[in-house]
């Protein structure tokens, strides 16, 4: 069945709430928290004024901003290629943000030769699908680009241009070392059904993808200079060396993302060049696939924004746990303050009047108790929701 970039069911209009003044509760500034009214006015921070709303024995702070999520995939099909529409999909991945406390989300989504969820053709079925959506989380693209598939290129350039995608990442997901000695490849049963190819159909394709790595970064290069004329910031996937950092800085992707290595962080850094690692490497205590620790780069003082790559809820698990060793007001940057300065946004990742009314409230065990996306309600629970309507 076609893939349908139809709109997501919901109001045509998401009225801002009413003036409100939040009082009570602790507020996270820059320097640390403290007790001060919170005023909400027309999607912004206000100065004054509002209904009041006590929220004592809560923490207010700001909306989480995610770079890099691809968990999205799982509320796509309600079985692995039983895709109709992405729209679905995105209401009920609005929900699962709001409830983990996140304001503006960036879907990591592949233009790949896995095809399926992964491939150009969905691609372009989100992207339409996000145009044409009203979802209380702010919600962008981020495409990650496999960097071998040359005849691509032009379409892909297309998407950017035509979606005003401002984020693209470059990917090398192909398995050189089996390819470049003729063995097959990893998963290769199991990625054929998903791309909709025969097994010698799908190892031919990687065969003459991987045979193309001579012409790469010459063809990226001609793409990446329109991007930069176009304002559009780019990045680089697992970096493992310092030469690999070298090599996309050249064509000006200045964003380090999963480096695998101390060396690779440090390269990026170096350069002045923000790193992001994933959220759930902190939570779980290291990568699950023996790469380098999170917190191995945090304490280094070598990551400017974690995100939540493959699990939504650990952003705010991964600041929480962070806050007892670095403080709250470094812990929370990460995944607030630091998105906000990578991306170049300067109407959010922090409490202050004027900016977006982007808001996490905190229970005193330090979960999501409900979260105020751009001035609007997007989540409240439990004891929580008792109190605000009463």
């Amino acid at each position: 069945m076609p893939i349908s970039p139809l709109s997501c069911p919901g109001p045509t209009t998401m009225p801002d709430l009413p003036p409100l003044r939040l009082t009570g509760a602790e507020v996270l500034l820059p320097g640390g928290f403290a007790h001060e009214a919170l005023s909400i006015s027309g999607g912004r921070i206000a100065g004054e004024g509002g209904r009041d709303v006590d929220l004592s024995g809560y923490r207010i702070l700001p909306g989480i901003i995610d770079l890099h999520g691809d968990g999205f995939e799982r509320h796509m099909a309600p079985r692995r290629g039983a895709v109709e529409t992405p729209a679905m999909g995105l209401a009920a991945l609005d929900a699962e943000c709001a409830a983990c406390g996140i304001t503006t989300a960036m879907l990591a989504q592949f233009w790949s030769w896995e095809g399926g969820m992964r491939g150009p053709a969905f691609a372009a079925a989100l992207a339409e699908a996000l145009d044409a959506a009203e979802t209380l989380t702010d919600m962008d693209l981020q495409l990650r680009v496999e960097t071998h598939m040359l005849d691509t290129l032009d379409a892909m350039q297309a998407l950017v241009a035509r979606h005003a995608i401002r984020y693209v990442v470059w990917n090398d997901h192909l398995p050189h070392r089996e390819l470049a000695a003729g063995k097959r490849p990893p998963r290769l049963t199991g990625q054929a059904l998903k791309s909709g190819r025969s097994p010698e159909a799908h190892e031919a394709l990687l065969q003459a993808l991987h045979a193309n790595a001579p012409q790469v970064m010459a063809a990226l290069a001609d793409v990446a200079r329109d991007f930069r004329a176009k304002g559009v910031r780019m990045g680089s996937h697992d970096d493992h060396r310092a030469a690999d950092r070298d090599m996309f800085r050249a064509i000006g992707a200045d964003i380090c993302e999963f480096p695998e290595t101390l060396e690779a962080a440090r390269a990026a850094k170096s350069a002045g060049e923000p790193v992001i690692m994933g959220a759930p490497n902190v939570v779980r205590g290291g990568s699950h696939n023996g790469k380098i620790a999170a917190e191995t780069l945090i304490e280094a003082g070598l990551v400017d924004a974690l995100v939540s790559d493959y699990h939504y809820p650990s952003l705010g698990r991964a600041a929480v746990k962070l806050s007892a060793r670095h403080g709250w007001p470094a812990a929370w940057d990460l995944v607030s303050g630091g998105p906000a300065r990578v991306i170049g946004w300067t109407d959010r990742g922090h409490i202050a009047e004027g900016l977006r009314a982007d808001l996490v409230i905190l229970d005193d065990a330090g979960r999501v108790a409900g979260t105020i996306a751009g001035g609007r309600v997007s989540q409240i629970s439990g004891a929580l929701a008792v109190r605000w309507l009463a």
